[in-house]
Formats: C-alpha cells, structure tokens, sequence
C-alpha cells in the first residue's frame, strides 16, 4: 500500500476517501484495527498505579513484559535481572551473572529465554525453565547498552557505546556479523517484525535501517537539527519507526520514504536513554514514554496531544513497558527511586 504514496499525508492516510486527518492510528498496526476507526472513541485512558515493585538496590534501567503476558523482566545497575508475574508482582527469579550493571534485557517471543545488556561488554542469554545462563556473548569492546531477539529467537542483535552493532547466532553463542553501524555510541537495536530488517539508533543522530542477512545498510535517517538519538523502535506492523531524542521529541517516521510524519512531545528528555513504546491494547493506539521529570506520559497517535501523564516516581523514568494483552504499563525509574511501578486503565478494557 505504501508504493508509490507521495508526502506524509498519503503515507498514512489509508482511512476512509476524505478524512479530514491522518489515519496514523490504523497504520501503526496492532489489536483491534476496527475500532481504531472509531476515531477517539470518546474519553482518555484512565490509567491508575496498581502496584509497586521493590527489590532492585540501584537504578533499574530497563522493563519489559513478555509475549505471553505472564511475566515482566527488570533489569538494573545492580548487575541483576529480575522476573516478576505480570498479575501481582510475584518475585519469580533472579538472574545473577553480570559483573557491572545492565542496561537493557529482552524476551524470546516464545517467553523463554531472556538476554541481557551490560557494562561488563557481554550480552547475556537466561533460560527461564531452567534459572540459568545459557551464553555469554563476547566480542564488544564498550558498554553493551541493548539487545533484542529476533522473531525467530535465534538471533540476537545488541548495539554498544563501541558504535558497532552486532548479529549473534543464540545456539552457538557465536557473533555472526559486526556492522560499523555508528560514529557514536549505539542507543538502540531491534528486529522488525519479521526478522528480515534491524533498527539501530545513536548520538550520532542517526537511525539507520539494516538488511539482517547481507548487513547492509538500507536507509540513514536524519532529522534536520540533527539532534542525538536516544532510542528507536519500530510500529508493530513495522512500517514505521519511533525515535526519542535528546531535544525533547519523539518523531514517527516512515522510513520507506524517509519522511518524519508527526511529532510528539511535553516530556523531558535531554540527557537520558529514556524509552518509548506503542500501546496497541486499548480502543485507541497511543505512545507511552518515560520522562526525566519522573513522568510517564501517554500520546494519542492520532492528535499527537498528551493524554495522561502518571506520576508516582521520584527519579527519572528510563523504562517502560505495555501489557501484550492488556491496559498495563510498567515503568522504571533511576537511582533515587529504583522502582518498577505497574499502572491499569481498568476502565477501558
């Protein structure tokens, strides 16, 4: 659908002959595709803290749920990653191994093994099932500062502060490509839906697409103030990517065409790694990010109008993460706070 569109506005708008805006909403992909047509379906989300999680003793750096929906992953500067049940916070295990802190972990789609980020250079892979390190990934020669499967879970991609990114084969433990991907530290990496395509961002300013099988770079993608990237992911369907940088904006871009279709912002974000993602779950999609005045706030997609913002951190909020399932969001704040936070919008399941 996307060939041949000129502008942004084509690029997005696939809703109804005359709509009077972009129908980004539909386009990002996700649940619920035939309400999404609602167009606002009247109120905001509603979400509410539900529980606090304590136990990491410094900054935790990274949350996220798994694909089943069972479990949530934290992982910190405390060296640790902890496994929590998703419904009631339950302490499930902790994955000890790391010799510095970690900066980012990363669930296999089918939610049985973890890899994890960390300061010690290494990547690490956990099995779940067995409570154990699998691998460790070595070959970075800086900071690992993220890692992602790939849809297939027999990849991993990790992106480090020593400006490459690199391709990981999870059976053997074995790097299978080194891409000279940034002229700074990596930000962020992840696989597109399926597997065939890696984003990869940096203080360089650039978000740069890759080909997964030849390593070859697809697409660089600058923003003409050139601000540092702080983090990118790709929509659910994949056709676009969402990019944090340290100016305070969030853009949506195609990357096909190379347009930045809307932007998004109120928060703070000029000096951390701070994570956004997509929230697919509820009648509208909306953007959910962290914020470093100890916020989390909730953009509609659509507006790009701040929706919601959730206070309950007292330090920055470097993480967070939706619910595969449900109105759920975790957050994770910096050392002052070290909390994980878990917030429902009961009303609008």
């Amino acid at each position: 659908a996307m060939s041949g569109d000129s502008g942004a506005e084509a690029a997005v708008a696939e809703g109804p002959a005359g709509a009077d805006h972009m129908q980004t909403d539909e386009q990002i992909g996700g649940q619920g595709e035939a309400a999404a047509q609602k167009e606002g379906g009247g109120k905001g989300p509603n979400y509410k803290l539900k529980f606090t999680l304590e136990g990491h003793e410094k900054a935790v750096a990274s949350v996220k749920f798994s694909n089943c929906g069972k479990y949530l992953a934290s992982a910190s500067a405390d060296k640790t990653v902890m496994v929590w049940e998703a419904h009631d916070g339950k302490h499930v295990c902790k994955f000890v191994g790391h010799t510095h802190g970690i900066s980012d972990c990363a669930w296999s789609t089918q939610s049985d093994y973890l890899c994890s980020a960390s300061d010690d250079q290494t990547v690490r892979v956990w099995d779940l099932k067995e409570r154990q390190c699998l691998k460790v990934l070595q070959g970075h020669t800086s900071y690992v500062f993220n890692c992602s499967f790939n849809p297939q879970s027999n990849l991993i991609v990790s992106g480090s502060f020593d400006e490459t990114v690199r391709i990981w084969d999870v059976k053997s433990g074995k790097c299978l490509r080194v891409l000279p991907a940034h002229s700074d530290p990596v930000t962020a990496v992840q696989f597109n839906r399926d597997g065939t395509l890696i984003v990869s961002s940096s203080f360089d300013g650039l978000c740069r697409i890759w080909d997964t099988a030849t390593g070859q770079c697809l697409k660089s993608l600058i923003h003409d103030d050139n601000p540092p990237v702080s983090f990118v992911t790709f929509s659910p369907n994949s056709k676009f990517i969402l990019a944090g940088s340290l100016d305070g904006k969030l853009r949506l871009w195609n990357y096909t065409t190379g347009k930045c279709l809307k932007t998004y912002s109120g928060h703070t974000n000029q000096k951390f790694c701070v994570i956004a993602t997509f929230s697919v779950t509820g009648p509208n999609k909306h953007i959910v990010a962290g914020s470093e005045d100890g916020c989390v706030y909730i953009w509609d997609v659509q507006s790009k109008e701040v929706v919601q913002k959730l206070e309950g951190h007292t330090d920055t909020v470097v993480g967070v993460s939706c619910h595969p399932k449900q109105n759920v969001i975790a957050s994770c704040a910096l050392t002052n706070d070290r909390t994980i936070c878990i917030w429902a919008d009961e009303d609008s399941q």
